[in-house]
């Protein structure tokens, strides 16, 4: 299959070419559906002799060039419906009936605020082009009206989640004018997943009731319906949380499919290179070292223990803190101890076979370096932070 993408260069078509690229190398096999030949980029320093080129050659076209910060209110339709028109009568030319989807904007609706907007007008204006297109030639024709996008784009330009990211990471001064004002934001990835249900033709289809997108299996217009609706405050109490991982260890809920957990890949996609890495606290002492890693909210932490030569740590028992010892380099004996029975178990560790070794509640234990030479290089799991006020940490030798 051959692809066209035009505005290759934007947020949207960077994002789906170098997805394209993935699948066509055969880096991502997760879509066997999808086999891509050759795919073609057209951008604004594009020759017109290049679109002539690829609109004879495309077997499917993901239509994502447009104009939305313009100087003049009038080049809206311009750059949107003028674009449209030109791509549309290439094809005609060449009469090629291959799939062609648009990205349009939840601004076409008209409705609320939007009804006034020159921008929406001129989305409205290439949709009704494209959809008249399909009727009288017969190809497929898939409309999107995307909500707010967020991904890696320009900050201070036409994102708020991408200027408000830039300005956290980069410790730069931004405004919030209203905390309490809600955006629909449709994330880059789950875009890119819809555009691949497109081309496998398991795309979802859609109505609008004003802005509002209502499911319907017939429905005129296409969509991908992972979409996270939040408030400016709730986007940059989330930021300041984020920014903060580095020195309180705490990595804030981001369960699976989450909007923390895509905004946290956003955020750190702005760092600055010198915040790539930053220190940890190492607790050193004679017998080695101590180091949390990282801390959460509700599975505990994970550390890394280094003992030096012959030492023994631990000879501790809690009674309902838990941990897994996992030594990653070195030799060592872990020993554990029943404090009622006196039941004992050891387990001789190594780095040259890495295991995990349950530390079970009411038994004390420790871990020994077995090694002359060598320390002995242990990651720790605890189901909790440790509190000092309530440590559950109590000295008993094994």
């Amino acid at each position: 299959m051959n692809i066209l993408v035009t505005g290759a260069k934007g947020m949207v078509g960077t994002a789906l070419v170098n997805n394209l690229k993935n699948i066509r190398d055969q880096k991502n096999q997760t879509r066997p559906g999808i086999v891509v030949d050759e795919i073609y980029e057209y951008d604004m320093d594009s020759t017109k002799e290049e679109l002539n080129e690829y609109c004879g050659k495309a077997d499917f076209i993901f239509n994502l060039a447009g104009v939305n910060r313009p100087e003049n209110p009038e080049d809206f339709m311009k750059g949107n419906f003028g674009f449209a028109s030109e791509l549309l009568d290439l094809l005609r030319e060449k009469e090629n009936k291959a799939t062609i989807m648009l990205s349009s904007s939840i601004q076409a609706t008209l409705s609320g605020r939007f009804g006034d907007s020159e921008y929406g007008r001129s989305k409205k204006a290439g949709e009704d082009l494209f959809f008249e297109y399909g009727k009288e030639t017969g190809a497929k024709v898939a409309v999107y009206r995307f909500p707010n996008l967020m991904g890696h784009s320009r900050p201070k330009y036409n994102s708020a989640v991408s200027t408000f990211c830039w300005a956290v990471a980069n410790d730069e001064p931004f405004t919030v004018n209203d905390r309490s004002t809600e955006l629909e934001l449709l994330y880059i990835d789950d875009l890119i997943e819809g555009m691949f249900d497109l081309l496998e033709g398991k795309e979802k289809h859609c109505e609008f009731d004003g802005v509002d997108t209502v499911l319907k299996a017939d429905g005129k217009f296409c969509c991908v319906p992972v979409t996270h609706k939040v408030t400016l405050g709730e986007i940059v109490d989330l930021l300041e949380e984020f920014k903060k991982q580095p020195q309180t260890l705490m990595m804030p809920k981001m369960p699976e499919g989450s909007f923390a957990k895509k905004l946290y890949s956003l955020y750190l996609s702005y760092l600055p290179a010198d915040k790539f890495k930053y220190s940890l606290k190492m607790n050193v002492d004679e017998r080695g070292s101590f180091t949390e890693l990282v801390h959460t909210a509700d599975c505990g932490q994970v550390s890394i223990n280094i003992s030096k030569p012959g030492i023994t740590k631990g000879q501790h028992w809690h009674n309902s803190k838990w941990e897994l010892f996992i030594v990653v380099a070195g030799h060592g004996l872990i020993q554990e101890r029943n404090i009622n029975t006196g039941e004992m178990v050891e387990f001789e560790v190594s780095g040259a076979r890495i295991e995990a070794v349950h530390m079970i509640p009411g038994w004390t234990h420790n871990i020994i370096n077995l090694s002359d030479t060598e320390d002995l290089v242990t990651v720790m799991t605890c189901n909790e932070i440790f509190n000092p006020e309530r440590p559950d940490t109590f000295f008993e030798k094994v």
